[in-house]
């Protein structure tokens, strides 16, 4: 019942705009989904990828990768050749609440994102609407990502951010977490009438 809240900072991924590398490498594996998701798992895999978002180079990530998988190295390469394709679109229905809360007097806006640093201009020629945040802070670009407590200290710091009047929405509930460990409220993103009601909670117009 919080109404002292005049900062809203959103996830990117998972939150305004869906992505999943599944929707290349079902159409390589011909929607062969134990196939997809064992590659996934096992070769081009999270956390081989959140490097590049802590900002490791592609061009390394990849080296390492057709080390250890020799076998795959299309399928290896082709993750980053077919990245603007793991994109199926904006989610609508929260990136107009986003577009409320920024034309609202109340409130700035920020995000604050995990994305590597060679595909986030592709991202902003993708996805106008991510040039329209208060501030932006990229995990690629500032070498450290979520839920390590570093990045969300840069956002505060940057953007002169009381915490305590901050709400941080992410789909991630370890991001959650750390924000929260630093005093920023947070809200586990699930679907859109549940970020509908927990805003509210918080007293949030829009």
């Amino acid at each position: 019942m919080k109404n002292n809240i005049d900062t809203i900072i959103f996830d990117l991924g998972g939150v305004l705009v869906d992505w999943k590398p599944e929707y290349v490498y079902r159409k390589i594996f011909k929607n062969d989904e134990e196939k997809v998701q064992w590659f996934l798992n096992t070769v081009c895999t999270s956390e081989w990828n959140m490097q590049q978002d802590a900002g490791r180079t592609i061009k390394e990530a990849e080296k390492i990768k057709i080390d250890e998988f020799p076998e795959y190295k299309d399928l290896i390469t082709l993750y980053y050749k077919e990245w603007p394709n793991m994109f199926s679109g904006p989610i609508k229905e929260n990136v107009e609440l986003f577009k409320k809360l920024k034309s609202s007097e109340n409130y700035k806006i920020y995000a604050l994102t995990n994305w590597s640093a060679e595909k986030w201009d592709i991202a902003l020629e993708l996805f106008p609407f991510f040039n329209e945040f208060d501030g932006t802070v990229v995990s690629g670009l500032v070498k450290t990502r979520k839920p390590f407590p570093e990045i969300y200290k840069i956002l505060l710091n940057k953007f002169n951010i009381e915490p305590e009047n901050a709400i941080f929405i992410d789909d991630n509930n370890d991001n959650i977490l750390a924000a929260k460990a630093l005093k920023i409220n947070g809200i586990h993103f699930k679907n859109h009438k549940q970020l509908i009601r927990k805003l509210k909670y918080f007293n949030i117009n829009f």
